[in-house]
């Protein structure tokens, strides 16, 4: 089996270079305690993997939160293991974290840096993310404070998130004409189901530009587990709401041509949606595991190779209408 330190790929132009697996920090502070956040991400580590995902709004959503509680519990993390240096570590700018306290002016950017930077324990931000366009603030001035967050050596490369084709192609202009940073990675719901936001356009750019992929929601809310085969099953996780809509026709037939590859490689459903979505050019799918058997199930998609017979049936079972 190969090595995950050999696998590792650059994130566009950034310099960085991560495992082809990212972790997704979202459920830290809301499905996963620190205790058990603490005993996943050592797992993920001696694994090999480095890319760490997280947000300063997560989790927001839960009640009692304020947000920044994922921040916190990687934080505490990095501090208890000093391993700061090998591991790469992704946040989140411009989601709403308390009244007024949103998008990407300059002031807020500046604002929001140093809470991150506090609550992850941390001197430098390896990849800040703009995680929503904000229209109401000139991309100059936004990216005109990341330029001042890298030169105080704070951050060391930006990405973008929820990104339209043009606003991203119009950012990289400004860059470009400028001077300014640029945003190396973007972060787009991609999954094989939900494919129609990112193929395309968007897809052709990050391609054309050089622009590392890391996509969200890369196993659909979990419904690409095959946990979820009827309006039934959708008490089985907190999420479980999220993917009733997606038992129809396309849906279950997804499910089945997963199983059909999954039967045929010894993998998972998981492992196999995850390793189309390497296949189809995403630098990092980021996912998420709330028990050390979910994390060591999702981390085996990284060794998933998947011929073309089982790519084409994938690719035919989910195109979109």
């Amino acid at each position: 089996m190969t090595a995950i330190a050999e696998l590792r790929r650059p994130l566009g132009r950034s310099g960085l270079k991560v495992a082809p697996l990212a972790f997704g920090g979202n459920v830290f502070g809301w499905t996963v305690n620190e205790q058990d956040a603490f005993a996943i991400l050592d797992a993920f580590l001696e694994a090999g993997f480095n890319l760490i995902d997280t947000a300063d709004s997560y989790s927001r959503w839960v009640a009692g939160n304020q947000g920044g509680e994922s921040e916190t519990i990687i934080g505490n993390w990095l501090r208890r293991h000093r391993v700061r240096d090998r591991v790469v570590i992704a946040t989140k700018v411009a989601s709403e974290t308390g009244p007024g306290e949103k998008g990407l002016s300059r002031a807020y950017i500046l604002r929001a840096v140093e809470r991150s930077l506090r609550r992850l324990d941390t001197e430098y931000i390896d990849l800040y993310q703009s995680h929503r366009d904000d229209p109401d603030t000139p991309i100059e001035e936004t990216l005109e404070a990341y330029g001042q967050l890298m030169r105080e050596g704070k951050v060391r490369a930006i990405g973008a998130s929820n990104f339209s084709a043009g606003r991203l192609a119009e950012s990289l202009a400004i860059s470009s004409a400028s001077g300014l940073p640029r945003y190396e990675s973007l972060q787009p719901c991609y999954n094989l189901y939900e494919r129609s936001q990112f193929e395309g356009e968007l897809a052709d750019l990050c391609r054309r530009e050089n622009i590392g992929v890391i996509s969200y929601f890369s196993l659909a809310s979990g419904f690409l587990t095959g946990k979820y085969r009827v309006a039934a099953d959708s008490g089985k996780s907190p999420r479980g709401a999220r993917v009733t809509g997606m038992l129809n026709p396309r849906g279950l037939r997804i499910l089945g041509a997963l199983d059909t590859v999954a039967a045929e490689l010894r993998a998972t459903p998981a492992q196999v949606s995850l390793a189309w979505l390497m296949a189809r050019g995403v630098t990092a799918p980021i996912a998420s595991a709330t028990s050390l058997p979910q994390l060591h199930e999702l981390l085996g998609a990284a060794h998933l190779r998947l011929g073309t017979e089982a790519l084409t049936l994938l690719d035919a079972a989910s195109a979109p209408a």
